[in-house]
């Protein structure tokens, strides 16, 4: 964002996720506990009507939804203000079968229920906004997202995911879970696990404008 924009404010509840944050001349990293009232996260990100855009990535489904929903449509500018939404799972092409089909169910009964938004693309999520073309409520926009992974780099972000640990907090490995959904990713590679390929993130986006 900081490539289109002057300014960014980026927030966390995580202040050790902001102590990892790439440093940048444009962005601005906030700390926002989870404490924090409705009008303290408005002026903390710079008061009303002080933003032209807001996106958030991947996360919003563990937000206090009507609490954010209420700090964006002050803190968006009138008119012309935007908030974007998107996110993804398990289906990653072209591994949709091996890694939606077979280890997701199997991650199921570990799953946050607050995670299921995602699993299910945000179809049941909330989005009171006017629709711009992105996707509405109830029908989020399909987004093809490319990246170039090796096989080292995919096995480290499914073993960080929510669910997995989720499950490791309660004290349960999932390690033969995921081993023979990972096997049938590792047969259909296509090349040394070290070489990097094009995966394709089947993401989903839902964007709008505060409703006059």
């Amino acid at each position: 964002m900081a490539e289109h924009y002057e300014s960014v404010v980026a927030t966390d509840v995580s202040e050790g996720q902001l102590r990892h944050a790439t440093a940048h001349p444009k962005v601005r990293y906030l700390h926002t506990p989870e404490h924090l009232s409705e009008d303290e996260l408005v002026s903390l990100v710079g008061g009303e009507g002080s933003l032209d855009l807001v996106v958030v990535a991947t996360s919003i489904h563990w937000f206090d939804v009507p609490l954010f929903y209420a700090v964006v449509s002050r803190a968006l500018r009138k008119p012309g203000g935007m908030l974007a939404v998107w996110g993804y799972n398990y289906e990653i092409h072209p591994f949709e079968d091996a890694l939606h089909g077979q280890l997701y169910p199997a991650l199921r009964p570990y799953l946050d229920p607050r995670a299921g938004l995602a699993m299910e693309r945000y179809r049941s999520l909330p989005f009171p906004f006017e629709p711009v073309g992105v996707g509405a409520e109830g029908a989020p926009a399909d987004v093809d997202i490319e990246v170039e992974m090796t096989l080292e780099d995919l096995v480290g972000f499914l073993n960080t995911g929510s669910v997995v640990t989720t499950a490791r907090a309660k004290g349960v490995d999932l390690e033969a879970v995921t081993r023979a959904a990972l096997k049938r990713v590792e047969e259909q590679w296509g090349g040394a696990p070290t070489v990097p390929r094009k995966l394709v993130f089947k993401a989903f986006m839902l964007a709008g404008r505060p409703k006059c």
